[in-house]
């Protein structure tokens, strides 16, 4: 037989208004022997507090406040809009009258956030203070313009008491912080403000990055090399002597030939610095000779596109690719490179 748990007896303290309230509960219930916890409504008496006339009177006064401005910004608005459509139409006469009501109300905006940084809050109160005056001197104009000038400056009056009670307001709900704790605050919030605009910056960064990869490649001389032999920098006296000497004994060489030499010799060497000494040797030699002429490459045609070429026509010799990328984009580019190149080619056509 299913067993029901007796609820257990509230105790009301005397004196206290107390409200029901249906909670929930779990309870064990158990049926043929085996029990489970299972969820059950059950009523409570909750005591009510006593009313906060505090805060009540706070939300009246915050309330009356915000219709006083509500109050003051339609006042402006017809007052000024009424004056401005002397010269043009109604709506966008009108519409030019909200911005000198609107100036204002945003600046106390603006000054009820910065409450806890009086130094940011004072640049919104000084500039709302000006829009306040600006807003109060036409509404006047008009009312002198109607020959009511007594109701210009009665309407103006509304503007003024307007914000002056906001401002009321906002003195006695702010909080004033300690100055340590100002400070405190002002490194924080710097600190998040640094992650924000550092992740803002990374984005664009890396946009621009994207948009260069697209409209900027890198050019084929600007191609990672092969590093497995060469040592970045200038060449040592040691290579640039035994490149002199390759030249001086076999002056036809091949820049191809010479790096072979060099490999045979054993010497760890920069490529693209020992190329630069042979293309100085060979200007050298063609100054002399009088040799002008300059090879013709084809403007189309990049490095990549040269290796396909020589392997689809059946070329796989690494050396003879080299020798005929260089006869079309000249010895500049790095035998590294192009030998990379042709590696992967290579597989790709496996």
């Amino acid at each position: 037989m299913p067993t029901e748990p007796a609820a257990p007896e509230q105790q009301l303290l005397p004196g206290v208004r107390y409200r029901p309230e249906t909670r929930q509960r779990l309870v064990p219930h158990t049926v043929d022997g085996k029990t489970r916890m299972i969820e059950e409504d059950y009523e409570a008496m909750v005591p009510v507090p006593p009313r906060d006339w505090d805060q009540a009177v706070t939300t009246a006064v915050t309330i009356a406040a915000a219709l006083l401005v509500a109050v003051a910004v339609v006042w402006s608005v017809a007052s000024i809009g009424d004056l401005l459509a002397r010269a043009v139409v109604a709506p966008i006469a009108y519409l030019a009258a909200g911005a000198f009501a609107l100036a204002w109300v945003v600046c106390m905006a603006l000054e009820w956030l910065a409450r806890y940084d009086p130094a940011r809050a004072a640049g919104p109160r000084t500039a709302g203070n000006w829009a306040l005056a600006v807003d109060m001197a036409i509404v006047a104009a008009h009312g002198w313009v109607e020959e009511a000038l007594y109701v210009g400056l009665a309407g103006a009056a509304v503007s003024a008491v307007g914000k002056g009670m906001w401002s009321t307001v906002m003195r006695h709900q702010a909080r004033p912080l300690p100055v340590r704790t100002q400070k405190w605050l002002q490194d924080e919030e710097a600190e998040i403000a640094a992650r924000l605009a550092l992740g803002a910056r990374t984005r664009h960064l890396a946009r621009i990055e994207g948009q260069a990869a697209v409209y900027a490649p890198p050019t084929p001389t600007a191609l990672t090399q092969d590093s497995d032999r060469d040592t970045a920098g200038q060449l040592s006296p040691t290579v640039l002597s035994a490149v002199r000497a390759v030249l001086a004994t076999l002056p036809d060489l091949s820049h191809d030939d010479v790096l072979t030499h060099l490999d045979q010799l054993g010497l760890a060497y920069d490529e693209t610095a020992v190329l630069a000494v042979l293309d100085n040797e060979q200007d050298s030699q063609d100054s002399r000779s009088g040799a002008g002429l300059s090879r013709v490459v084809p403007p189309t045609q990049t490095v990549t596109e040269s290796v396909r070429t020589a392997l689809s026509s059946g070329v796989r010799d690494k050396g003879s690719v080299v020798s005929y990328v260089h006869q079309i984009h000249g010895s500049g580019v790095p035998r590294a490179t192009i030998v990379r190149l042709f590696n992967r080619e290579l597989e790709k056509s496996a």
